[in-house]
């Protein structure tokens, strides 16, 4: 029996580990709601390190930025101070000119789930902030390399 699989898409994905410090909490021991967009960050981060697309080289070489237009967060259970947490952050392919990315924190030691989300980026150009209404060459070139 063969068995052929259309529209599939090849996933793409990072984890990155890190520590709840003691500045991240709020007063009720407990990680502040706002500091989960860092954690976000931090995986977007290593995605960018892992995949070879540069954000910064994106700005400088291309002349485009990638700012956020959505941040998307679902808390399911808290982290406290000096939790380990790995933040997965997975790409999510799409044919516009747009970066998006789904999240999901988890405690390393029960790998119970703490947060999901999500964040999307555009491009617009550095001299005048502009929006892409197409897809930038450089970011179709970056795409095929991944094989996307």
């Amino acid at each position: 029996m063969r068995i052929i699989v259309k529209n599939f898409t090849l996933s793409l994905f990072t984890e990155a580990e890190f520590e709840v410090r003691f500045f991240d909490c709020d007063p009720l021991g407990i990680v502040w709601h706002g500091n989960y967009a860092k954690y976000f960050e931090i995986g977007r981060d290593a995605f960018s390190k892992k995949y070879e697309i540069d954000f910064e080289e994106i700005f400088h070489k291309h002349n485009y930025s990638s700012p956020l237009t959505s941040i998307d967060m679902s808390f399911k259970r808290p982290l406290e101070f000096k939790d380990i947490a790995i933040v997965r952050a997975t790409f999510r392919p799409t044919d516009t000119p747009k970066v998006i990315f789904d999240y999901l924190i988890y405690k390393k030691s029960t790998g119970e789930k703490i947060c999901t989300g999500s964040t999307t980026q555009v491009f617009v150009t550095r001299e005048n902030r502009q929006l892409s209404l197409t897809i930038p060459a450089f970011y179709e070139a970056w795409k095929k390399t991944v094989n996307l």
